[in-house]
């Protein structure tokens, strides 16, 4: 059935061929890739917040910065041209410019928060309940293809443990999730509980004017230490080549040398944690005490290997600044909290760098033919479509590598299938099992040994199911997916078409209920 395009009164398309959810580097991304490489499909981005950015606007504590470098965080068609390293500042400015030079601003719709999306297999099209914020007013709005890029974390509720005597601090606790940058928190004594990413973020910016910082963690984190500028982009600079060559050239090099790295880790993980430490000595000096505040329990690459730009945690802590705890919380009290091992800390700010709660799919209730989806029982295809659920793609990247290398990835990958079914001419594609994968093992979206952060142990049985075969799973290799996805055959038996097999004969055999 060939539903026309209309509008609202107001003016606003409710029926397109696409839409992107979430205006974050994600949808962004994908939106770059969809209008260059199907300029014949109209969309829309539908953002919640009333802004484009995503994690970069939710997140305003006191240095938030990249923990990857831009060079590959960046996008592969849009030349980064600042330190590797950058400002939230710096990256939603750079989002802009992705923005105003590819006419993208059109298409985005702020402040549209989706309700339902329910499919319908008789008209071939998605269904979606928005509501419009500004005004509460609701609006129906439908499209023949879905493309989330929503991300994988709740942005307005962050994860807060259940502490015994909160209510009796009486301090300010905020989580950094939810961190208000007007708070002046100059001559103020301030705990940090967590030692991950945003905590070795907040921390040295916190210590340039708090009177003192504490850091309290469960267990410590691994960091790689490194000064924020790369040698080679400045020298291709100072010899007069172009950002465009620049940006391809040290994105290269880079994504190889990380690649080394993963490799190093997996081979020699002693080798590894010698040369991280090798690293941080070599700012702080050889007889850095690194026992027992900063001994992973963990292999290095089973967590996010955060960039700490000239191993500033660590210098706050050798300069005074930074008191590290390494315990767990037996209460909050009135002016701090007493740990487990009977220590009181007092503050007179508690940050919370706790971590996320984890969010399939935005917490967008999916229905398909009045069934609603529970994306556990699905099994992911190349962790972008899941079987059951037609003309969906969900675009997540890597926690290894930069997120941003699959939202180009996916971004050309799901433009050439949207091609492939305007090429057949059908309305309709999903993936299914084929007769050789109905024996394989069914396993969680990814193993406890490859990755284990606590918000994605916390919730793993939220996500998709994985199989134990290489296309029926999200490969948080980079560098085996960078071969693998381009290379991806659309006419494969694992892509259904209006009920019909990939590759099979056009003779109803190989039809799939």
């Amino acid at each position: 059935m060939k539903q026309e395009n209309h509008k609202s009164p107001q003016g606003e398309q409710l029926h397109l061929d696409v839409i992107i959810v979430g205006a974050g580097i994600s949808g962004i991304g994908s939106a770059y890739h969809l209008q260059k490489n199907c300029p014949d499909k109209s969309f829309a981005i539908l953002e919640m917040k009333d802004t484009f950015g995503g994690t970069w606007e939710t997140h305003k504590y006191p240095g938030v910065r990249s923990d990857s470098d831009l060079y590959t965080f960046g996008y592969a068609f849009k030349p980064w041209v600042g330190n590797p390293i950058a400002t939230g500042e710096e990256i939603l400015s750079y989002m802009g410019e992705v923005i105003e030079e590819n006419g993208l601003s059109s298409h985005i719709r702020y402040g549209h928060r989706i309700t339902a999306c329910r499919w319908s297999s008789s008209q071939n099209l998605w269904q979606l309940d928005v509501i419009h914020l500004s005004d509460g007013s609701l609006l129906q709005m439908s499209c023949k293809f879905l493309w989330m890029c929503q991300g994988y974390y709740d942005h307005e509720n962050p994860y807060l443990p259940d502490w015994a005597g909160m209510d009796r601090y009486e301090g300010l606790l905020v989580h950094a999730q939810k961190w208000d940058p007007s708070v002046d928190y100059s001559g103020k004594r301030i705990l940090v509980i967590g030692s991950g990413a945003t905590a070795a973020t907040v921390i040295p910016e916190f210590a340039k004017t708090a009177e003192h910082v504490t850091m309290l963690q469960r267990s410590p984190t691994y960091f790689y230490c490194d000064e924020n500028r790369n040698e080679l982009a400045d020298r291709l600079r100072l010899i007069g080549i172009d950002e465009e060559t620049i940006h391809r050239v040290v994105r290269a090099d880079i994504i190889y040398q990380q690649y080394e790295m993963t490799q190093l880790a997996e081979t020699d993980p002693d080798e590894m944690i010698r040369m991280l430490r090798e690293q941080i000595c070599s700012y702080v000096g050889e007889d850095f005490e690194f026992e027992p505040h900063f001994v992973p329990k963990y292999r290095p690459w089973q967590q996010r290997l955060a960039f700490c730009p000239g191993a500033d945690i660590f210098k706050a802590a050798v300069d005074g600044a930074l008191t590290v705890v390494t315990d767990t919380i037996d209460t909050f009290t009135e002016t701090g909290v007493r740990t487990s091992s009977g220590e009181e800390i007092e503050a007179d700010i508690i940050v919370a760098a706790t971590g996320f709660n984890l969010k399939v799919m935005g917490g967008i209730p999916f229905e398909v033919d009045g069934e609603q989806v529970n994306w556990h029982d699905t099994v992911n295809y190349r962790g972008m479509m899941f079987t059951g659920v037609p003309n969906m793609t969900w675009v997540f990247g890597y926690f290894r590598a930069s997120w941003t290398l699959r939202v180009d990835m996916l971004g050309d990958l799901i433009s050439r299938l949207l091609n492939k079914m305007t090429e057949k001419g059908v309305e309709r594609v999903e993936v299914s099992l084929r007769d050789e994968d109905r024996d394989m093992e069914i396993l969680p979206w990814i193993g406890e040994d490859e990755f284990n952060p606590n918000y994605l142990m916390r919730d793993l049985d939220q996500l998709p199911s994985r199989g134990s075969k290489p296309e029926w799973r999200h490969n948080q290799d980079y560098w085996v997916e960078r071969e693998q996805v381009p290379a991806t055959d659309l006419d494969g038996a694992e892509f259904v078409y209006d009920g019909q097999r990939g590759g099979a004969k056009q003779d109803g055999n190989q039809r799939v209920a």
